[in-house]
């Protein structure tokens, strides 16, 4: 395991890609014609998963490991959000995993695959199915939980 202090570059990288992975998840909630009230929640659910996948790497937890950890509080944040803005949690979770889809690994499977290097496509598309599968458990996990009862309020 690895040392549990972060460096001053290290701290900064890690706000850098928080605003980053904010502003790609922004556009991509832009993209997807979302609600406009719920574009910045849709940013910081983003933000926020990718801050966390990013940390758990830089404590030294595999891709696997790193994706299940951050997806977890990011899901959580989503239905939140949806119960506070009473919008279907799927607004805020397709735009907020936007950051943590292995876009790249399908990228390289599919690459290797291609040039005939099927050692590497291999490789590659274990990695990413593993990823896929660690968004699906944390996703149906945390979805899974019950939604809490609220008392309606008496007509006046």
């Amino acid at each position: 395991m690895s040392e549990l202090l972060l460096t001053s570059e290290q701290i900064g990288q890690l706000v850098a890609q928080f605003f980053i992975a904010g502003a790609g998840t922004l556009s991509f909630a832009v993209l997807f014609a979302s609600p406009k009230r719920t574009l910045p929640y849709c940013g910081l659910v983003g933000a926020m998963g990718w801050f966390i996948y990013e940390l758990a790497v830089l404590f030294g937890l595999e891709s696997f490991t790193a994706s299940l950890l951050a997806v977890i509080p990011l899901t959580l944040l989503a239905r939140i959000f949806a119960i506070v803005l009473k919008t279907p949690v799927t607004i805020f979770l397709l735009a907020g995993i936007f950051p943590l889809v292995p876009g790249a690994g399908i990228y390289y499977t599919a690459y290797y695959f291609i040039q005939g290097n099927n050692a590497l496509a291999l490789a590659n598309g274990i990695s990413t199915f593993k990823i896929a599968v660690a968004l699906a458990i944390g996703i149906a996990l945390v979805l899974g939980l019950p939604l809490p009862r609220f008392k309606p309020r008496p007509k006046k």
